[in-house]
């Protein structure tokens, strides 16, 4: 990987290096801001000036459908495409959940979580003609702060016909965005990490909300970078902070898997060529460079319609029948998942009693499987590169002590010869049969979570703390530098699953961003690139602080 004298280095080796600098260690923390300039803050939320607004609907509270039904293909029914579902299906992947005041300060809280609140990630919409919502087809931005679309060009049904002709009827697409500025103004370099996790955690928050209405919702990877910038208008030249196109998601309303594969060129080339409307509004008055422009331009994808390799892909999503897993979305909780969604919350602290049984934290186990037919994972064109090590602390009639959950059964035997910490591999008491869990180290691990997770004790105050550790080199050497931002999306689907379960089980948790790399390695034993710690998260009971009120997310809405 080292480059001759005089040459520049190729974007994979660009990835490999910004990686490397931007890791916490325990000699010093990743460079970034010295102190936060609140003047400069970014506005969290993006307008587009000159534009139509639509506004959604707020759906009354509904106790349909359980939570649990909503993780398996084929177990809810699909809803029409109309102005209703769609209004359903924003307020319950990206709008504002609540807002949190003390004294004079105000600030939001949305369905899809985010690094320090700073939420970089855009959403846009790509329709037809949808009953109640528009008459033509249209590309808009999602305005969460108001719940509305911004109509920023309308095109003929010739080319949205054009456009979708491999996809099921009624369907339509969301692009994300991220806009890195939000993420650099608090942590500099090592925020392109977090616009990614960011992103992981809102694909999995539309690939569950359009699950709530029988829909599915696949990422068409076949696209380039800049295919996305057309289709969302962000090409367009403006003077503020520019946002980076991240990911296509095809959502269906039919219970069968599909074979879609992506859209045509010809018709996305279209889309430079139309009468687009609207301004971004400027985010701040001025800006730093952390050279968050660098790894974007490396990790862009060109276009690819072979992009993974088939025969290791996900297998087809198919409905989930009973006794594949212990715990199946047949036997559902008596939950409301819209309920879930919209009361997920962060911890700021957990209270260092909190205990959980076994049977939950397997439970929380099996729901981050990527099985057939489960969602959101069957959102992702790859198979599972993300395995998880767990420090367990308050799980009755569990051990504690360092564990490790194996999310690819193929991966099982090069992990055991690359943990060389481990004591054994010993399956915990009880552990389903379809939990590849395995117990390494059986001892206290409170301290050691604590100090890896940058010294916060919400990691060893939990029931249990984890570590996201990715299948890394081989990975990226396999896919190209463009799968280093979908290596961290993959740990936010797990992230967001995690927040859910945590809500469902009468919990809370948190994503944990600031953690000591290099350190977590050497508490696994592993060594090199082969694998590398990308997202840590902590479960547990947690410490409401009593000084903030909640209030309701939008006017309209009655105060609970």
């Amino acid at each position: 990987m080292n480059q001759a004298p005089g040459n520049s280095p190729s974007p994979l080796q660009k990835v490999f290096d910004y990686h490397q600098a931007t890791k916490h260690s325990l000699q010093r923390y990743a460079s970034g801001p010295g102190c936060l300039d609140w003047s400069n803050q970014p506005n969290p939320f993006r307008r587009y000036e000159d534009t139509r607004l639509i506004l959604l609907d707020l759906p009354p509270p509904s106790n349909e459908p359980l939570y649990d039904n909503a993780f398996a293909q084929g177990r809810i029914s699909p809803t029409s495409p109309n102005f209703s579902s769609i209004s359903q299906l924003f307020y319950n992947s990206l709008a504002i959940s609540a807002w949190k005041s003390t004294g004079e300060t105000r600030w939001a809280l949305r369905v899809n979580p985010s690094s320090g609140n700073l939420h970089p990630t855009e959403g846009y919409l790509i329709c037809g003609p949808v009953e109640g919502l528009c008459d033509k087809p249209m590309v808009s931005h999602y305005a969460p702060k108001e719940h509305g679309l911004e109509v920023l060009t309308e095109f003929d049904l010739g080319l949205w016909k054009q456009l979708g002709a491999s996809s099921p009827k009624g369907s339509c697409f969301m692009v994300l965005t991220s806009i890195h500025w939000r993420e650099a103004w608090k942590y500099g370099p090592r925020g392109y990490r977090y616009c990614q996790h960011d992103a992981g955690h809102a694909i999995a928050a539309i690939s569950l909300a359009a699950a709530g209405q029988g829909w599915q919702a696949r990422i068409l990877d076949d696209l380039s970078t800049n295919e996305l910038a057309l289709l969302t208008g962000t090409f367009r030249k403006h003077d503020a902070e520019s946002e980076e196109p991240d990911v296509l998601i095809a959502l269906s309303p039919c219970t069968e898997a599909t074979n879609q594969v992506g859209l045509p060129a010809e018709a996305i080339l279209a889309f430079a060529t139309l009468d687009w409307r609207g301004r971004p509004n400027q985010l701040s008055p001025s800006h730093v460079d952390w050279g968050m422009e660098e790894i974007a331009l490396a990790v862009r994808k060109p276009r690819g319609s072979s992009w993974y390799d088939q025969s290791q892909s996900q297998p087809k999503p198919r409905p989930l029948q009973p006794g594949h897993l212990k715990y199946s979305p047949l036997d559902a909780r008596p939950v409301a998942l819209y309920k879930m969604i919209r009361q997920r919350r962060s911890a700021v602290a957990m209270d260092a009693e909190t205990s959980i049984s076994r049977d939950t934290f397997f439970r929380i186990m099996q729901k981050t499987l990527a099985v057939p037919g489960s969602i959101p994972f069957g959102t992702l064109p790859w198979k599972p590169h993300i395995h998880l090590a767990l420090f367990v602390h308050r799980v009755d009639d569990l051990a504690p002590g360092l564990y490790i959950l194996v999310r690819a059964p193929a991966q099982k035997k090069a992990l055991e010869a690359a943990l060389t910490q481990a004591d054994s591999w010993r399956r915990p008491p009880g552990c389903p049969e379809q939990l590849e869990l395995y117990c390494l180290i059986a001892a206290d691990a409170r301290n050691v979570a604590r100090q890896i997770a940058c010294s916060q004790s919400i990691a060893s105050d939990s029931c249990f703390s984890l570590s996201m550790i990715a299948e890394y080199q081989a990975s990226l050497s396999s896919y190209g530098p463009a799968f280093y931002p979908r290596l961290f999306w993959e740990a936010g689907v797990i992230g967001q699953v995690l927040y859910l379960e945590a809500e469902a089980a009468g919990i809370r948790s948190t994503g944990i961003g600031c953690y000591f790399d290099d350190s977590m390695h050497e508490v696994l034993g592993l060594e090199g690139s082969q694998y590398q710690d990308l997202y840590h998260f902590t479960i547990g009971g947690p410490i409401e602080d009593s000084r903030l009120t909640t209030l309701p997310s939008y006017l309209d809405e009655p105060r609970s």
